[in-house]
């Protein structure tokens, strides 16, 4: 198996004293935009995709080519983006599967009006945190039945299937049962998570989703018939195929055996929310996130602390940008812990996206060193989250985000048509009073977050994956895009770092000169074994022109026609 240096490795120029990601412009530190020059087609990369009636960009090339094969049959873009997300379930079963939920942002091509729904699930009715303190627990068991919230995202999809698509959920749903029932070859990346995640799986589990036993190989079939048999009834009965009857019996079942206190009428009472997107300036652009209980708002945030700092003078891959943007990143998740939950139970949003908060968090930063309790230091400030994205020649633009969260989520699956379920309950804490505290019917915080942003340069639906890596890999991208003027290609493909939990992760495509510099600051320094995060984007151009990237972490492309 190869590791991860080989899905993303760094290609560094003596010569051009430049640094330059496969696919990437010649970038050397401190250029303007104008100052790029086209990348280098005698080295590995791809260049951005062109096209100008439909669009699609994502993780598996199955899933690019079913959305496109919608859009060519008269579909628009929902449809596009719900087949090709099904779809990628199977494809990507480790990642993401009907047992989870969704997050979309879309835009009406009649109105230019930019909306969002909500396919997160809840808590079932009778969860408690209560009762989770008193067995002695501090935080939700990640791979346990009390982190199992109910499945949001086939409402979601039959709900945009019927209020905004044109073809009929049984439609959407055909792509993915034909690879469910006669299966898909196993992807390089999805082999290299399969070997690392396997161990979550347990019971009906290791049956559904290993072969004799063992992780399948590259190139190996894999099949899920059950599945394939769950979305048969959806197509024909629409979302009650799934919430109510005999998958909902299985789901439920399966649960109760674990000590789930889930119930029937949970599934039953599931139901996605429409909504508007929150948004904030960063140098000339607009970025707009899904609100919460996602964790949009800690993107913008992040952005509005590094609006502060002068980053487009910055060596793009040096230390200095990479220390403010982990420092600016600690202080942004710390205020998203605090706020983020369920959209009944989030208060205070406004002060998090205010300026003055921003501004405030922004002074905390020593451009020379790193803080090693950010919860400490902003304390004073704040005292009173697979991804798929499809354009139609209609230009509407669909950004959705689907997950079961970690890798195969709970590990847990349905015993008689093998579903995964997600373990998105372990985004709820136990802190007694706080917003986010698990609590029966609420929606847990998300690190799933699907995103557009609005420049000169078009209208660019974007998201990059990656669990808590979310937000600030919208911010990089952003930043490589506005601060450095970066190609669309060239800003996914960049080299990526993230500050997470008290560890600084570099990934190879920097140097050790900066991997020292940053330890010298009072970083905790370290390579991942995994690349950070996978990043699709669609630019809807002016001249109506459609471009496109896609992310070589990932084993996907982006395609149009």
């Amino acid at each position: 198996m190869r590791g991860a240096e080989d899905f993303f490795p760094p290609a560094f120029s003596p010569a051009l004293d430049s640094w330059q990601s496969p696919g990437s412009d010649l970038i050397s530190p401190g250029n303007n935009r104008e100052d790029f020059e086209m990348r280098d087609f005698q080295t590995p990369g791809r260049s951005e995709v062109l096209t100008t009636n439909g669009m699609c960009a994502t993780s598996h090339p199955l899933a690019a080519q079913a959305a496109v094969d919608i859009l060519r049959r008269g579909g628009n873009a929902m449809d596009a983006a719900i087949a090709g997300a099904v779809l990628l379930g199977i494809c990507e079963p480790q990642m993401t599967g009907i047992g989870g939920d969704c997050f979309v942002l879309y835009t009406d091509p009649a109105t230019g009006e930019m909306k969002t729904m909500n396919g997160s699930g809840r808590a079932p009715k009778a969860a408690s945190a209560a009762a989770l303190r008193d067995r002695g627990l501090t935080t939700v068991p990640i791979q346990e039945v009390e982190a199992v919230t109910i499945p949001g995202a086939m409402d979601a999809f039959c709900h945009l299937s019927e209020t905004v698509g044109k073809l009929g959920i049984d439609t959407l749903l055909a792509p993915a049962i034909h690879y469910a029932e006669e299966g898909v070859p196993v992807a390089p990346r999805v082999a290299f998570d399969w070997i690392k995640d396997e161990p979550a799986l347990k019971g009906r589990a290791r049956e559904a989703y290993l072969i004799d036993g063992r992780v399948p190989k590259v190139g190996e079939i894999f099949r899920a018939p059950g599945q394939a048999e769950v979305l048969r009834r959806v197509a024909r009965l629409g979302r009650d195929g799934f919430y109510t009857g005999e998958v909902a019996e299985d789901l439920c079942a399966s649960l109760n055996a674990l000590g789930g206190m889930h119930t029937l009428d949970d599934f039953a009472a599931t139901r996605c929310t429409e909504g508007r997107p929150v948004s904030g300036p960063y140098n000339g652009a607009d970025l707009f996130e899904h609100p919460p209980n996602g964790q949009g708002a800690t993107a913008i945030l992040m952005l509005k602390i590094l609006s502060h700092f002068d980053i487009a003078s910055m060596d793009p891959f040096g230390a200095q940008r990479a220390h403010l943007e982990a420092e600016a990143a600690k202080l942004a998740y710390d205020a998203r812990n605090r706020f983020i939950a369920d959209p009944d139970r989030t208060a205070r949003l406004e002060h998090m996206l205010a300026p003055e908060t921003a501004a405030k968090l922004a002074g905390l930063i020593d451009i020379n060193r790193a803080m090693i309790n950010p919860p400490t230091v902003s304390e004073a400030v704040h005292k009173d989250t697979i991804y798929i994205t499809v354009v139609d020649r209609d230009r509407m633009a669909v950004s959705l985000i689907y997950s079961i969260y970690w890798g195969f989520g709970s590990g847990i699956a349905s015993d008689r048509f093998g579903v995964l379920l997600q373990n998105r309950g372990a985004g709820f804490t136990l802190e007694p009073d706080h917003p986010n505290e698990l609590t029966g019917g609420n929606r847990p915080m998300h690190t799933i977050i699907p995103a557009m942003l609005r420049d000169e340069r078009g209208l660019m639906p974007f998201g990059v994956m990656g669990g808590a890596y979310q937000p600030n890999g919208h911010a990089r991208v952003v930043s490589n895009l506005r601060d450095f003027g970066m190609d669309l290609q060239a800003a996914l493909d960049a080299p990526r770092s993230f500050a997470d939990a008290g560890v600084m992760q570099v990934e190879r495509g920097y140097s050790d000169a900066v991997r020292q510099e940053l330890a010298d600051m009072g970083h905790q320094v370290k390579i991942p074994a995994d690349p950070i995060g996978g990043a699709q984007a669609i630019r809807i151009r002016p001249d109506g022109v459609l471009e496109a990237a896609s992310d070589p972490r990932k084993d996907g492309c982006a395609l149009g026609y």
